[in-house]
């Protein structure tokens, strides 16, 4: 795969398209399934964990929000930013399908912020709203599953925060970085543009610089993975996008910090807690960076995630999306994919995603788009 700018449509062949979308699914999926793993000890410290589930900590899903399997606002998110993509794409129509042109994703993917936020204080969808499109009548959606404050703040009205005048200026949780895997996904953009656009958006909500850099560098790494690069190298380059930004030291210190943990000694829970809590987005990054780097395998590396006394389900959220973008959909474990809480849903967005960014132009024709696809995902 190259990383020309455009929709993807550089993904000609067949066999490069089924690539890709096995990619999409696994990103997206595996995410959702590292915030379910971690969802029930999210509060819980290590010791904790152990005392509760055997020494070697959980090892399978635990009960959530009534049910094993459930997703937080992690994965909620991150489909809003799916689908908030998949609108700027359809905006720009069957011309100009150039990253720069009309249909700006910044203020798409903050409309879909927005309709999610809605799913946290309405009790289910609203039919007056025929532009919500199909994901915001999602009715298990509408659920709160420990939201970030954040998050809802910087989502309580409607003005939109920029470079210049972010949300919360001072914040830098997680927040941004867990739901920012999508921008990585877009394939036959730059990851210089990848990265910008995981910024500009981080700071609707997180406005410091080490919470919205954390997320370009999230993005900037699954966009590397997604192109078949090994993750040594991607995090190495996503290192190299961070150098040339203005208060990238936290960030690239807690990379570098991910990265000599790799070379102390065989994995464990402690290390991963040397590198902190994942409360706040430069530890989450580190945290999944390294767990992605040392896992033998999917399920090995998202136990490794959630292990630990801090944000289980953001840390595990990350290092799925990480591991699913590397090694796609047929990686992950079935018996966690089966339990999965709104699997047909993400199942049926990441297709989605994957059919806009690889087959754009027998979508968009020579005078508009479908009228069926318009109908999934309107403009305005």
């Amino acid at each position: 795969m190259t990383t020309t700018a455009g929709t993807g449509s550089h993904l000609r062949g067949r066999a490069e398209q089924q690539e890709f979308r096995a990619r999409v699914r696994g990103c997206l999926l595996g995410g959702a399934i590292g915030d379910a793993l971690g969802a029930g000890i999210e509060f819980e410290s290590l010791s904790a964990i152990r005392s509760q589930h055997g020494p070697e900590g959980v090892h399978d899903y635990v009960r959530a929000y009534g049910r094993r399997g459930a997703v937080t606002d992690d994965t909620q998110l991150t489909l809003f930013t799916a689908e908030g993509l998949i609108r700027a794409q359809v905006c720009r129509g069957p011309e100009g399908r150039d990253p720069s042109a009309a249909g700006h994703p910044v203020a798409e993917v903050h409309r879909a912020y927005l309709r999610w936020a809605a799913t946290q204080r309405d009790w289910g969808p609203d039919e007056r709203e025929p532009d919500s499109g199909w994901l915001a009548r999602e009715e298990w959606l509408y659920s709160q599953r420990a939201p970030g404050q954040a998050c809802l703040s910087g989502l309580a009205d409607e003005r939109m925060g920029t470079l210049r005048e972010p949300k919360n200026p001072h914040s830098k949780g997680c927040g941004a970085v867990m739901r920012s895997a999508p921008f990585g996904l877009l394939a036959g953009w730059d990851t210089e543009q990848v990265f910008q656009l995981a910024v500009e958006c981080a700071v609707l909500t997180h406005g410091h610089p080490t919470g919205a850099l954390s997320a370009g560098a999230f993005a900037a790494v699954v966009h590397h993975l997604v192109h078949g690069q090994d993750p040594q190298s991607a995090v190495r380059e996503a290192m190299a996008l961070l150098a040339t930004r203005a208060g990238h030291e936290e960030t690239t210190e807690a990379l570098r910090q991910a990265l000599a943990t790799v070379r102390q000694g065989l994995p464990t829970p402690e290390r991963v807690e040397s590198l902190g809590q994942g409360w706040v987005a430069e530890e989450a990054l580190a945290m999944a960076v390294y767990c992605a780097l040392v896992a033998e395998d999917v399920r090995h590396g998202l136990l490794l995630a959630v292990n630990h006394g801090g944000d289980s389900d953001s840390t595990g959220s990350l290092c799925g999306n990480l591991l699913g973008a590397l090694h796609g959909e047929t990686a992950l474990p079935a018996g966690w994919l089966a339990e999965l809480e709104g699997r047909a849903t993400i199942l049926e967005l990441a297709d989605d995603f994957a059919m806009e960014l690889s087959q754009g132009p027998y979508l968009h024709g020579p005078l508009d788009t479908s009228a069926a696809w318009l109908a999934r995902y309107p403009r305005g």
